[in-house]
């Protein structure tokens, strides 16, 4: 049985639960994937990347608090946008959204896959998208058994995964303060890194991006504005925590892993077929025992991840339906759990068939691409808040709009066209939706 669409989700996270929402959307593909695709743009800069991407990360997120106090609605620069700005530039960020996160959970089902498929002695990328499918079909039936569900498997996963990438650097530390990187050497496929190319701004840009996804999941916590009691209080302060925490893990794990195998071959590591960077360093360098552990949380982290954005997409789904944005049967809610079960299968269903293109760097840039769209309609929106009702100095979102538009310009062409013909399509469809949802109320 199902609600009709306007019924309102539960105001039951408070902060703790709302930081280990954001821990569990960041901890996972951009630390066991995204920094290695990082590294083969940015080189030994990778750590400068990190911290470009969390300053913005840390602008568009405080925008985004700014906007959840002033307008406390699920569905987050959608709703900013249609609210503050218009309902075109509200589609923009929401369609942005679904394709960089449908784009995101492709590329942290990859990287489940290619993490179980090398843990079974396969670096097959058939096997691992198999496994990757199989696995996003799971995730999407355990979203759409309810919240609660959720953040109790969020927790577990927090806790495990901080804790063996904590003893992943403190094993390989001695490694990278020794006098010179390890050779992994031929038997896994990378060739001894050679003289490393310059690496000029536009690398760098390139690189901060596709940092910037691996912050990005706190916009999980803006986009459950309705499920989060005092939003207008708890939003902004868990947003700093979460970014804060995420960026010291992130400087960290680069530190010990450039120091010790160099920056060269950690981005050769993230072109494999089945993409399993740190799970690989971990075998050769410390030994087998902790290349399992890291397979462990590996695949919890990214399951993790998975869960939250499929959770994430699915609110924004629902609300773009409120709207006639997208198809009205997406916007029921359950009636015994509240979980919009519905658009929760629509979406897991989109990230099932990303994850047939099988090509992680593709999926991954794209996700950068649109994610950075999303954010620059967030910060606009921020900038239009009214005198006086805004928690944060128009500044923020200023920096925050010209930072997205400029990482946005830097991304492969792949992932730009792509991000551009997908925005254009989604206008079509808009206006066809639009059109069907007139005929139905005029019947």
């Amino acid at each position: 049985m199902t609600t009709p669409n306007n019924a309102a989700l539960p105001h039951q996270v408070g902060l703790p639960g709302a930081v280990l929402i954001g821990l569990g959307s960041m901890i996972g593909t951009g630390v066991f994937v995204g920094l290695a695709l990082a590294a083969d743009d940015a080189g030994a800069w990778l750590w400068l990347a990190i911290l470009i991407a969390a300053a913005l990360a840390l602008c568009n997120g405080l925008a985004s608090a700014a906007n959840a106090g002033a307008h406390p609605r699920s569905g987050g620069a959608y709703e900013y946008g249609t609210h503050f700005l218009n309902p075109a530039m509200g589609f923009s960020a929401g369609w942005s959204f679904l394709c960089a996160k449908s784009a995101s959970g492709a590329t942290a089902a990859l990287g489940v896959g290619g993490a179980i498929a090398i843990a079974l002695g396969s670096d097959s990328g058939l096997t691992a998208q198999i496994i990757a499918g199989a696995v996003v079909l799971g995730i999407t039936a355990l979203a759409a058994g309810g919240l609660r569900r959720s953040n109790l498997l969020n927790l577990v996963i927090v806790v495990l995964v901080l804790g063996v990438l904590g003893v992943f650097v403190a094993l390989m530390l001695p490694h990278a303060l020794g006098d010179r990187p390890v050779e992994l050497g031929v038997e896994m496929g990378i060739e001894p890194p050679g003289a490393a190319d310059p690496v000029g701004v536009s690398d760098l840009l390139r690189a901060s991006a596709l940092v910037f996804i691996a912050f990005a999941g706190y916009a999980r916590i803006a986009t459950m504005t309705e499920e989060i009691r005092a939003p207008r209080r708890t939003i902004p302060r868990a947003v700093i925590i979460t970014i804060g925490i995420v960026c010291g893990l992130y400087l960290a794990v680069a530190f010990v892993v450039m120091g010790a195998v160099g920056a060269e071959t950690f981005g050769a590591l993230g072109q494999a077929e089945a993409v399993a960077p740190l799970q690989r360093i971990a075998t050769e360098i410390v030994g087998h025992p902790l290349g399992v552990m890291m397979a462990i949380a590996a695949t919890a982290a990214m399951l993790g991840v998975l869960l939250n954005l499929v959770l994430g997409l699915s609110r924004i789904l629902m609300a773009m339906a409120r709207r006639a944005d997208a198809p009205r049967f997406f916007a029921h809610t359950n009636t015994h759990n509240a979980s919009p079960a519905r658009a929760v299968w629509g979406m897991g269903l989109i990230v099932f068939a990303l994850v047939l293109l099988g090509d992680v760097r593709l999926t991954w840039s794209l996700s950068a691409f649109s994610v950075l769209v999303y954010y620059a309609v967030n910060n606009l929106a921020a900038l239009r808040i009214p005198k006086g009702e805004s928690i944060v100095p128009k500044a923020i979102p200023l920096v925050g709009l010209i930072g997205c538009v400029l990482l946005a310009s830097q991304v492969e062409w792949r992932a730009l066209g792509a991000g551009i013909a997908i925005l254009a399509v989604g206008f079509v469809l808009r206006a066809i939706w639009h059109r069907l949802s007139r005929r139905d109320h005029a019947a």
